[in-house]
C-alpha cells in the first residue's frame, strides 16, 4: 500500500461493483460509464445488467430497483462475480433488495437522501437502519457503511446551472460515478466526453451532469469520509484492438460479417421483443454493407418476410426470443421443408409466456430442438460469452448457407445485455462463405435446357440447390407440402415421405463432419492423472462453470471440463469424451434440458445442476456441486475451503461514515 496527497492507494486485483437504484436513477447508464472507463483503462472485465420489465416500475419499492453489476480485474476472468464487493445504493429499496446478496466486510456506499419514513416503508424497513450505525443491534453492522448524501451534494454542485430541484437531483447517478471513478482510479475523460455529446443541445443538462460528476470525482479526493483509494491494474490480454461489446451487439456485427463473408445481401425480417431489439436497432444502422431491416407487424410477418427473402436470394435473419420462437414454429417449419438458408435468432429470457422479459434463462432448447410439428430437424448453435456471439452468428451463417436450412442461434439475456472486452478479429482471418447458386443446366442437341431438379443434392453436405427466382432455366415449384425426392413435385406417396424425412435428418447429422474437434479441459491428464469428473455445460453457462472449475483446482482437486457450441448436431467426438470420465456434470439455467439430451443420445448418467432464478449460475455453487462429484468419483472427502480468496474488497477498518469523519 502506497500513499499519495494524504489518501492510502490499495492495490487489488479485481473488485466487483454494484450500481443499484430506482429504475429511473439512472443505474444501467451509471454502471455503462464506469464499464467503459475500465474498458479504456485496460481491465478484464464482465458485466451483468438487471433491471424491471417494467417501463416505470414503482418508484421506491424492492421489484422496481435496477442495478447493473460489474466485475474488472487484472486478469482473466469468465463472469459478473458472484457476489458485490462494493454496492452504491441510491434509496432504502436499493438497499434491502441487494443486501442479502453482500459477503461479510464488503462496502456499502448509501446516499442518506431518501431515507425518508415514506420511502423505508415502501422498502419494508421499520426503523432507518442509518440510524443505528454502530450500535450493537446495527443490522450493517457486518458491513463497511459510507452514509453520504449524494443527492444533496448533487444539488448544491448544480445550483449555479438554474435547473429545478428534480432536475438538479437526476444528476445524482454521475456524482456516484465520479466518485467511484476516483475511488479505484478510472480515466474520467472518456465519461467527460460522452456527456458531451450526449447533452449537445441542452447545454445546461451537459454541464450539470459533467459538473456533478467532477464534483463526485472531488469529494473522494478531499474528504475524509474514504482515506483509501484502490487501484486494479490492467489485465494482459493478447495483441490486437479491443473494444467493449455487448452480446446483441456482437451477434449483430456477425450477422453482418456474414454478409460480406457470403457476398449475399442481409435482410432481417423482425419483430421488437426483449432481450432481442438492439440486434434490429444496430443492423438498422448498416445500410452500406447491404443490410436491409423490415420492423414487421408481429412475429409470424416477419419470419415469412425473411423466408421470402431468402427464396429471393438474400442471407435471411429472423431474431426474437422464446415467446417468438413460439409464434414461429410452423414458418421455421416451412424453412425446414423448403430447405432455405435462414438464421433464427432466440435471445432467451424467463418463461414461460411472458415469463420474465428481462431476466435471463436457458430453457428454449427442447424448444430449439423439437418444437415444430413434424419431424422438422434443424441445426443449434450456442455462443458462450457476449464476444462470442460474433463468431457463433457467422457460424450460423455458415452452416445456413452451405446446408441450405434454417439454424437455431440460442443466446440469451445474460449474454444479449452484459458485455466484455473483445479483440476485433483480422478480416483475413473470417471464414468464407460459398452460396454457391444453382446454374441452368446443359442444354439438349435441340437447343432446349434440362429441367431444373430443385430436390437433386450435392453428395457432400446433401443440400439441395439454392435457385433465386427470374433465373431463366431454373423455374421450380415450392411450398409447404411434401417435396418428391429429386423433381419437388408435390407427392403424397409414403415411402417417398420416409425418404425425405430422414435424408433432411442426414442433411442436419452430416454437419458433424465439418466441425472440429471439441476442445478438452483436463490440465490433469498431461501426467496420465485425468480427472474423473467432466463439467459439461452450453451456452453462457461457460463463464460461472469456468470459475467455478478454477476454484475447485485452485483447491487441489482434478476437474475436467468441456464446452457445447454446437447442440445439433453434437461433435462426432463427444461420445468418446463422455466415456473417459466416471461423473459427468451437466449445469443449466433450467431443469435439466442438455443433460435429457446427453442422456438419450450417448447413455451416460448425466447429473444435473440446475438453476431457473433469472439469474446466471455462481461459479461458488457450481464448484460445490463439483465438489460432491468428485468425492463420489474418487471416494475422498472434498475441502474447497482451500478457496477462501475471495475478491478483495475495501477494508472495513478503513471505513469511516460520515457522521464520524465530521465529528
Amino acid at each position: 500500500m502506497s500513499v499519495q496527497q494524504g489518501k492510502q492507494v490499495k492495490q487489488l486485483d479485481r473488485v466487483i461493483i454494484r450500481f443499484a437504484g430506482d429504475s429511473g436513477d439512472g443505474m444501467q447508464l451509471t454502471g455503462d460509464r464506469f464499464t467503459q472507463e475500465s474498458a479504456v483503462f485496460g481491465n478484464d472485465l464482465v458485466t451483468l445488467p438487471n433491471f424491471p420489465a417494467e417501463i416505470r416500475a414503482p418508484q421506491g419499492t424492492l421489484p422496481g430497483v435496477s442495478s447493473f453489476q460489474v466485475h474488472f480485474a487484472d486478469h482473466d476472468i469468465l463472469t459478473a462475480g458472484d457476489a458485490p464487493d462494493v454496492l452504491v445504493a441510491m434509496n432504502p429499496a436499493a438497499l434491502k433488495a441487494n443486501l442479502g446478496d453482500l459477503p461479510k466486510g464488503a462496502a456499502i456506499i448509501v446516499d442518506t437522501h431518501d431515507f425518508t419514513a415514506r420511502n423505508l416503508a415502501k422498502a419494508g424497513y421499520a426503523t432507518n437502519p442509518l440510524d443505528v450505525l454502530g450500535d450493537v443491534n446495527d443490522p450493517l453492522g457486518a458491513f463497511a457503511v459510507h452514509a453520504v448524501d449524494l443527492t444533496g451534494m448533487t444539488i448544491e454542485a448544480v445550483k449555479e446551472f438554474g435547473l429545478s430541484r428534480k432536475d438538479a437531483a437526476r444528476a445524482k447517478n454521475m456524482f456516484a460515478l465520479g466518485l467511484l471513478s476516483w475511488m479505484y482510479g478510472r480515466p474520467t475523460e472518456p465519461t467527460v466526453t460522452f456527456l458531451e455529446k450526449r447533452f449537445a443541445k441542452v447545454a445546461d443538462i451537459r454541464d450539470a451532469n459533467i459538473a456533478a460528476f467532477k464534483a463526485g470525482w472531488n469529494f473522494g479526493e478531499t474528504t475524509e469520509t474514504f482515506v483509501v483509494q484502490y487501484e486494479i491494474k490492467p489485465a494482459p490480454m493478447a495483441p490486437g484492438t479491443y473494444r467493449n461489446i455487448t452480446g446483441n451487439l456482437a451477434l449483430a456485427y456477425g450477422l453482418v460479417a456474414g454478409g460480406v463473408q457470403s457476398g449475399l445481401p442481409v435482410f432481417l425480417g423482425s419483430y421488437p421483443i426483449t432481450p432481442a431489439s438492439d440486434i434490429l436497432h444496430e443492423l438498422s444502422k448498416h445500410k452500406a454493407f447491404g443490410v436491409t431491416t423490415f420492423q414487421a407487424e408481429d412475429e409470424i410477418a416477419g419470419v415469412g418476410a425473411a423466408i421470402g427473402a431468402s427464396f429471393a436470394g438474400s442471407l435471411a435473419v429472423t431474431t426474437t426470443s422464446g415467446p417468438g420462437i413460439a409464434l414461429k414454429s410452423e414458418a421455421i417449419g416451412l424453412a425446414v421443408m423448403t430447405e432455405l438458408p435462414l438464421v433464427v435468432v432466440d435471445v432467451q429470457r424467463g418463461g414461460p409466456s411472458t415469463g420474465l422479459p428481462t431476466k435471463t434463462e436457458q430453457a428454449d432448447l427442447l424448444q430449439a430442438m423439437f418444437g415444430r410439428n413434424g419431424e422438422a430437424p434443424l441445426p443449434i448453435v450456442a455462443p458462450r460469452s457476449p464476444g462470442d456471439c460474433f463468431d457463433a452468428a457467422l457460424e450460423a451463417c455458415r452452416i445456413a448457407v452451405t446446408y441450405r436450412t434454417p439454424v437455431m442461434l440460442l443466446s440469451d439475456g445474460y449474454l444479449a445485455n452484459g458485455s466484455e472486452p473483445w479483440r476485433i478479429p483480422e478480416l483475413a482471418d473470417l471464414p468464407t462463405i460459398d452460396p454457391n447458386f444453382a446454374a441452368p443446366g446443359p442444354q439438349d442437341p435441340d437447343g432446349t435446357t434440362s429441367a431444373f431438379q430443385p430436390y437433386a443434392r450435392d453428395p457432400h453436405t446433401l443440400a439441395r440447390p439454392w435457385a433465386p427466382p427470374g433465373v431463366a432455366g431454373l423455374e421450380h415449384r415450392i411450398g409447404g407440402l411434401e417435396k418428391a425426392d429429386i423433381t419437388g413435385n408435390i407427392s403424397y406417396d409414403p415411402a417417398n415421405h420416409d425418404l425425405m424425412v430422414r435424408t433432411r435428418q442426414a442433411k442436419v447429422d452430416r454437419i458433424a463432419e465439418s466441425l472440429p474437434p471439441l476442445e478438452v479441459d483436463d490440465p490433469s491428464a498431461e501426467d496420465g492423472q485425468g480427472a474423473k469428473v467432466v463439467a459439461l455445460g452450453w451456452g453462457s453457462t461457460y463463464g460461472p462453470i469456468g470459475a467455478g472449475v478454477r476454484r475447485v483446482r485452485k483447491a487441489g482437486y482434478r476437474v475436467a471440463q468441456v464446452h457445447l457450441r454446437h447442440l445439433n448436431p453434437f461433435p462426432k467426438d463427444l461420445g468418446e469424451i463422455l466415456a473417459r470420465y466416471d461423473k459427468v456434470l451437466v449445469p443449466e439455467m433450467n431443469l435439466g434440458q442438455l443433460s435429457m439430451l446427453i442422456r438419450a443420445k450417448y447413455l451416460v448418467d448425466a447429473v444435473g445442476y440446475n438453476q431457473v432464478r433469472g439469474l446466471p449460475l455462481k461459479a461458488a455453487e457450481v464448484a460445490e456441486a463439483i465438489g460432491e462429484l468428485i468425492s463420489q468419483a474418487e471416494g475422498i472427502q472434498v475441502d474447497l475451503s482451500a478457496d477462501a480468496t475471495p475478491a478483495a474488497s475495501p477494508d472495513a477498518s478503513t471505513a469511516v461514515s460520515t457522521q464520524e469523519a465530521l465529528s
